[in-house]
Parts: structure tokens; sequence; C-alpha cells
């Protein structure tokens, strides 16, 4: 997992960390409230969760000031790293 973020491209590597961890990540929901389906349980622990809040307003931050927008920034990465951008367009295409 990326530890700090500066530029757009380690907004796009932390996309593409939690689409490795197996979670369908949305720039608004805090990481604490991510909880496994098949177990119930809490998807991060609490120090997991910190890092992955601070990651992602760290990302919000560095989308804003490179006047890029978060959800499209992300929402390409988990289209092409799940192959879904084979049946949704890509935010860059439309």
């Amino acid at each position: 997992m990326i530890q700090d973020i500066k530029t757009l491209a380690d907004v796009q590597q932390f996309m593409h960390d939690l689409v490795k961890e197996g979670v369908n990540a949305h720039p608004d929901e805090l990481f604490e409230n991510y909880v496994n389906l098949e177990t119930g349980e809490p998807t991060y622990t609490a120090e997991e969760a910190t890092l992955r809040n601070l990651l992602m307003s760290q990302s919000f931050d560095i989308c804003e000031s490179g006047n890029a927008d978060i959800y499209d920034v992300m929402m390409e990465v988990f289209l092409k790293d799940t192959g879904m951008d084979k049946y949704i367009p890509l935010p860059s295409s439309i």
C-alpha cells in the first residue's frame, strides 16, 4: 500500500492498491465502514482504515489542486483493473 499521496500518479496507484485488496472503493466512504460480505467482519483494522482515510484525503487535495475529478480518476483505474472497461465506458472516453 502506498504510504503518501503527492501526485496524480500516486492517486492512481492508491486506487490500484485498493483494487488489489479486493475493495470496490468510493472516494466518499470512510474505510472503517467497509465490511467483508462473507464474514461480516470489518475489512480494515482501525489503523488500516486511518491510513486509507488519510490517503483518500490527500487524494482529494491532489486532484483538486490539479483540476482532476477524483471520481473519474478512481473509476478509470477501477474499470481498467477489473476488466469492466469492456462493458462500461471509461470517463476519459465520454
